[in-house]
């Protein structure tokens, strides 16, 4: 009876736990001020979704964060109103509620700040103030019920603030784990991984040098530090004027950016947001699950695959005098290669479970 009872119990510690889309992943916090709702997600779906949000009506949160690719848009930078580009890559909005701060260059600080920021961005959505937005959730009647449903506010107290509460709520519900490598990783499924894929694993934690910035820790695995890094991709836009800027830096001078190139302004990263002249063409790490759905890459979509990207980190980025000292020439093999590459793929979640 002892002898099967320890059988039990070591069945119930070593099985796999599969059909868990938050396996890999860390508790989820919840502002204290916007605890999540199913009327409330429901709502920031439908605002997320809505082309009214826009000053001609041609583009939603999701025009640029479409559930296909994951909340990615497959374009090298984003597309807004009356087709204008913008300068950088859309980043995925998958696990964004776990990111210390949004954007590429890291502005914002929550998920309900960053929701208000492109809506009034003269190339996304183009509104010349916030309350533009209000005004057209508050012409729809639907609006009025749900807004008064969710938040006990009657049509004239609705407010932005409201308004990125639900945007935040749904996007809060973006989660994914359940990966091929969580399987392996985290559910001790040694089947989940082919032969390279695991060699690729070993790479990416060793001699790839990747886990230094996509790491991975004992219970869970975000893909990112959270924090920011100069790989040199993009930083030529600045050489026309990197003299003028680094001397106004030395001498700790305010830096002038308005007679930038909007290119070139974005190429600025997150100096732009700090002024500490070691940021200078830093931008956040970018998760990489579901990076097989995400392409193009890099913060200006300059990489086309994974293949290409794997290259630039194994010749050690494009050189710069800014460039990340953890950003070094990797030396990997044709094998070692493809084995990274066949990892990376493995850290797509089941794509039924992101719609």
């Amino acid at each position: 009876m002892r002898l099967l009872i320890k059988i039990l119990l070591g069945l119930l510690v070593t099985t796999p736990c599969f059909a868990d889309k938050n396996l890999g992943l860390p508790p989820l916090t919840i502002p204290s001020d916007n605890p999540q709702s199913a009327e409330k997600v429901k709502l920031g779906q439908l605002l997320f979704n809505d082309k009214r949000l826009s000053a001609d009506g041609s583009v939603s949160c999701a025009s640029c964060h479409r559930s296909g690719t994951a909340f990615t848009d497959g374009l090298p930078v984003s597309k807004g109103i009356k087709q204008q580009l913008g300068t950088r890559n859309a980043p995925t909005v998958i696990n964004s509620a776990y990111y210390e701060t949004q954007f590429l260059d890291g502005r914002e600080s929550s998920l309900e700040a960053q929701a208000k920021g492109p809506l009034v961005n003269p190339v996304e959505h183009g509104f010349t103030h916030l309350g533009q937005v209000v005004d057209v959730v508050n012409q729809d009647a639907a609006y009025r019920k749900q807004f008064h449903q969710v938040f006990n506010v009657q049509p004239d107290s609705i407010t932005i603030e409201h308004i990125a509460k639900a945007i935040a709520s749904f996007e809060r519900t973006l989660v994914a784990g359940d990966s091929p490598f969580d399987r392996y990783y985290f559910g001790k499924d040694q089947s989940a991984l082919s032969d390279s894929a695991a060699r690729g694993s070993r790479i990416f934690r060793r001699k790839g040098n990747c886990m230094t910035c996509h790491e991975i820790s004992w219970n869970n695995a975000l893909f990112t530090d959270n924090r920011f890094y100069n790989v040199g991709i993009g930083f030529e836009r600045l050489k026309p004027v990197l003299t003028e800027l680094t001397s106004a830096i030395n001498q700790q001078k305010e830096v002038d950016i308005t007679g930038l190139t909007d290119a070139q302004r974005s190429e600025l990263g997150r100096f732009a947001v700090t002024r500490i002249p070691a940021d200078l063409g830093r931008f956040k790490t970018p998760t990489l699950r579901n990076i097989t759905m995400t392409a193009p890459y890099m913060h200006d979509g300059s990489l086309k695959t994974l293949e290409e990207v794997i290259e630039h980190y194994d010749k050690g980025g494009i050189s710069n005098a800014y460039i990340d000292p953890k950003i070094f020439p990797l030396h990997l093999t044709a094998q070692e290669k493809a084995d990274l590459a066949a990892f990376l793929k493995s850290l797509t979640s089941v794509e039924s479970e992101l719609n």
